[in-house]
Parts: C-alpha cells; sequence; structure tokens
C-alpha cells in the first residue's frame, strides 16, 4: 500500500480531513508528522534562508520529519479559491521551495489550484493528482466527492459545535504519537462570575501550532478566558465581514483574519487578539483593518507576531496584562 506523508503545518488545519479521505478513497495509507517541536522546527529553518517566514521553515521541518516514514510527502500549491484573489507567494511555489529547500526528503506529490484557471484545468489537475493511484475516471470522481463531502462536514462541525480544528481533528489523530486531545473551549468549568470573552484570530498554521504560539490557547484558558476563533463563525457571515470593512476578498484565507476580526468586533467581544508571523505582508496588512475596525468601535486589540526568537516570557506577560485590562474595562461598564 502506498503511503502518503502529509506535514502538520500550512494548510493542514483546514484540510486534513479532505486529504485523508481523497487518499484513502484511492487506496492509500495517510501519514501525519508529528506535532511541532523546537528539533523539528531547526530542522527546517536550517535549509532556508533567514527572511523566510517561521510557517514555512516549520512546514519544511514537517517534510524531513517525515522521511523514511512515507512514499511520497503531499505538498499542494494553493494558488487561488475564488476568482480574482490570490494566494500568498509562499503558498504558490511551496512544492518548489520544498524540493530545494528538502532534496533528501520524500518525493514530492503535487497539486496545483488555482480557480483562475477554469473549471477543466482543475479536474484535470485532480486527476493528475490520482495517477499514482488510479488511472480510472470514475474512480477519482467518487473519491473527490467523498473528499468535498468530509470537507464540508468537517467545516459544519466546528461551526455548529464552536471547536477549533485541533478539537475536531482530535478523533482523526489519536493514533498518533505525542498527539493529546485538546481541552474543548466549550466545556471549561465556569468560576460562576463573568467570563471575558476574547476574538483569537489569525490563520491556523500559526494559531493552533503550540510550539509557535507557546500555547496560547490554554494559557488564555487557564486565564478565565473564553476563546472565540474564525472556525465558529459560519462562511456567510465572514463574508459579510470582508466586504463590511474591505469592500471584497483580495487575499485567498482573509475570512481569517478580516472577516473573523470584523464580524466578532460587531459581535461585542471584549477584545481581540490578532496573531500573525513576521515578516507575512499579506496579514500585516489585513491585521491592520482589523486594528483600526477596533478601535473605531472602542474594543481592545493586541497584535501579537511570532517567529523563532519570540521569548514565552515576554509573551505570556503582555498576554497577561492585556486580560487584565479587559477585565477591568468590562467591570467598569
Amino acid at each position: 500500500m502506498t503511503r502518503i506523508g502529509v506535514p502538520r503545518g500550512l494548510l493542514f488545519y483546514q484540510y486534513f480531513p479532505m486529504w485523508r479521505t481523497f487518499f484513502e478513497a484511492l487506496g492509500a495509507e495517510v501519514v501525519v508528522s508529528p506535532p511541532t517541536t523546537r528539533t523539528l522546527a531547526a530542522a527546517g529553518a536550517s535549509r532556508v534562508v533567514a527572511e523566510t517566514c517561521m510557517p514555512v521553515k516549520v512546514f519544511c521541518g514537517h517534510v524531513l520529519a517525515l522521511k523514511g516514514q512515507c512514499d511520497y510527502v503531499f505538498v499542494p500549491a494553493i494558488r487561488s479559491m475564488m476568482p480574482r484573489v490570490f494566494n500568498c507567494s509562499k503558498f504558490l511555489g511551496l512544492p518548489d521551495i520544498v524540493r530545494a529547500a528538502c532534496p533528501d526528503g520524500p518525493p514530492v506529490l503535487e497539486v496545483g489550484i488555482d480557480v483562475n484557471q477554469g473549471r477543466r484545468e482543475l479536474y484535470q489537475a485532480i486527476y493528475r493528482l490520482a495517477r499514482p493511484f488510479t488511472w480510472n475516471p470514475v474512480r477519482v470522481k467518487e473519491a473527490t466527492v467523498r473528499a468535498l463531502e468530509a470537507h464540508r462536514a468537517y467545516v459544519e462541525q466546528m461551526s455548529q459545535q464552536h471547536q477549533t480544528p485541533p478539537q475536531a481533528l482530535a478523533p482523526l489523530l489519536s493514533a498518533t504519537p505525542g498527539q493529546e486531545p485538546p481541552a474543548s473551549l466549550a466545556e471549561r468549568p465556569s468560576s460562576g462570575k463573568s467570563r471575558l470573552s476574547l476574538a483569537l484570530v489569525g490563520h491556523p498554521y500559526v494559531v493552533y501550532d503550540d510550539f509557535m504560539t507557546h500555547r496560547l490557547i490554554p494559557r488564555l484558558q487557564d486565564m478565565g478566558v473564553d476563546v472565540l476563533t474564525p472556525e465558529m463563525v459560519p462562511e456567510a457571515a465572514l463574508d459579510a465581514a470582508i466586504t463590511k470593512l474591505d469592500g471584497r476578498s483580495y487575499w485567498t484565507y482573509e475570512g481569517e483574519v478580516v472577516g473573523a476580526g470584523g464580524y466578532y468586533v460587531d459581535a461585542g467581544a471584549d477584545g481581540v487578539v490578532g496573531v500573525l508571523a513576521f515578516g507575512c505582508g499579506p496579514d500585516s496588512l489585513m491585521m491592520d483593518l482589523v486594528k483600526r475596525y477596533a478601535r473605531e468601535k472602542g474594543r481592545p486589540f493586541l497584535g501579537l507576531t511570532l517567529d523563532e526568537h519570540t521569548g514565552e516570557a515576554g509573551l505570556l506577560t503582555r498576554l497577561e496584562a492585556f486580560v487584565d485590562m479587559m477585565g477591568r474595562r468590562k467591570r467598569a461598564g
């Protein structure tokens, strides 16, 4: 049985159920890299230039961690998911980056997704992806339909049950060494006091990587905060918030930042924390929109810019001060 390695980085938290369903429907076995560690991140950082953003460095580390564990490593090139809406250049060239930075890693199995090229090219890209497993177009179509259904169910589960990706993925990753089921946001015990609600906006590959964020979500929960994330908001509401703040989407996955930030500011969250990776041009523009809108509406906003040099103590101090300020504002009415 062919083994497909999936790095636990970048678009993993958005699409893993879809990818796993697709490959398993074609008869492959899916192998996931372990959670990010300092050693893994350092291995990836050693393969690319210093100016590369931390998520890509971590992704390369995950590719190297799959060496000897799989026959291919799956590296998609997501160029555009909506007409005239484009992705970061690192995503466009990710397969080439991996080949250049990790020549001793597993062979790359890639697919290019760009809706601007038309539906026919999209279908052909999916068929090319399936060729190592089958040439039967009917089987490929069935696998694609099942994968899309798995993705819809995954998104609906997070929105309806107010779950984060790590919570929704826990059953699929329960056999992964070192993976512990995350604490549920909805089942945190209540102290009987009015809890603070904090919107955490940013891309999943940063927000849910405990190494990059120094366990940001569990720390906020321990401070007595109800954490709200982009996945808990229906897609239509995210799109409406983007239209209100920015006119229309310019960047792929803008809903995770502009959409979620605008939605939670209007919904009355006690504060907003924006998490982004150092050196990310699109994120710096999008996060500035959210910051300006939060200030316009009188909502506290804290921007956290992370890289491999971000200190845990300094991050924790900023969080504690921000949560304390939110609490004083709320008590003061």
